[in-house]
């Protein structure tokens, strides 16, 4: 029998990634967090760290992938790596092997970061059903060893990196050849496959009810041990709206809640004048009345206006436009005159 508290606990987490799944379908454009989006045309292919450069050198014998790793801060963070092409293993199966502390892979994680699934942990296998864009993993028994405090942060990781994969739009969870229906420890509930509906770094707006929110994806900046920035997604519960993506940039100007490690990204005499969707691109439209032609804008601040307007919208390119002029160069000297696309890297940063 499980404990009562282990199941109002259930119950909570239910409702909040019931609340998560519900409002996907809020505002104009709805949510497509797992889409995978072409490189982009005019910048780098990646920001953040080492690959924010022309070109990206990939030997034959890897590949990149994007793991969601906890960092110094108790946060979840993308990071972008190079993973070997193992003989008889996927991409997916080496990617959550890299999530492994203490693992053949702990050397290559960056300073200040480290893999969330407890030592030992073994991959048994991943399978990706494409018809159902489901990956099922299972996990050796070692993978229950964790304390309740990683819960929430195990399965955010595990989901948000199987789910940057193509084709991959769920999670199943199988320890020892049998389902899980809920996580081990603490509860979280796992009838229905993960996704990206579950948030990550969760957040609620002060005086919000969950009961009447949505869920905004935001991309803040921090601070690694070597002095990089990075990127630091957020997901916040704020009053339900109907441009979810304007409430996105909204949030994005309000900056990270007090007393957090996160910095903000938008100036703030910034607006969101409108966000339009159309044929695949989402143009954003941002005010500043101190803003001049050719004036170069924060580099970090249009790249997490990319990255989150991409999450909220689906939107397989953004184009962005300061008091509705489209001429706009960042302080890193990049354009952005054409409508750019999410890059494939994200916080590229050195190991």
């Amino acid at each position: 029998m499980i404990h009562a508290a282990r199941v109002r606990k259930a119950a909570i987490a239910a409702m909040m990634a019931a609340t998560l799944t519900a409002a996907t379908g809020c505002g104009v454009f709805g949510q497509q967090t797992s889409q995978q989006i072409d490189p982009p045309r005019a910048q780098p292919p990646g920001i953040g760290g080492e690959l924010d450069q022309e070109t990206v050198a990939v030997p034959d014998n890897a590949a990149q992938v994007t793991l969601y790793l906890s960092d110094r801060n108790g946060y979840i963070a993308p990071v972008t790596l190079l993973a070997p092409k193992e003989q008889g293993a996927s991409l997916e199966q080496t990617a959550l092997e890299m999530l492994v502390r203490d693992s053949d892979y702990t050397s290559q994680l960056p300073d200040g970061f480290e893999a969330v699934l407890p030592t030992g942990t073994e991959v048994n296998s991943v399978t990706v059903d494409p018809e159902r864009e489901l990956a099922i993993v299972d996990l050796s028994a070692l993978f229950t060893g964790y304390n309740v405090q990683d819960e929430r942060r195990i399965v955010e990781s595990l989901t948000w990196t199987l789910t940057g994969f193509p084709g991959i739009e769920g999670v199943e969870l199988w320890s020892e050849g049998v389902q899980l229906t809920e996580m081990p420890v603490d509860g979280f509930p796992l009838e229905e496959p993960l996704s990206r509906a579950v948030g990550i770094n969760l957040e609620r707006s002060l005086g919000v009810d969950v009961s009447r929110s949505m869920p905004v994806t935001l991309y803040f900046s921090a601070v690694s041990p070597l002095d990089e920035q990075y990127y630091v997604p957020v997901t916040r519960l704020v009053e339900r709206a109907d441009d979810a993506a304007r409430a996105a940039l909204e949030q994005l100007v309000a900056g990270p809640a007090p007393l957090t490690p996160l910095s903000g990204v938008m100036t703030p005499d910034v607006e969101v004048a409108e966000v339009t969707l159309e044929n695949g691109v989402a143009t954003v439209n941002l005010q500043d009345d101190a803003y001049s032609p050719q004036q170069p804008m924060p580099a970090e601040m249009l790249q997490s206006v990319i990255l989150s307007v991409s999450d909220m919208t689906g939107a397989e390119q953004v184009m962005i436009q300061i008091n509705g002029q489209s001429d706009v160069l960042d302080t890193n000297q990049r354009s952005y005159s054409e409508p750019v696309a999410r890059p494939e890297a994200i916080n590229a940063l050195k190991s």
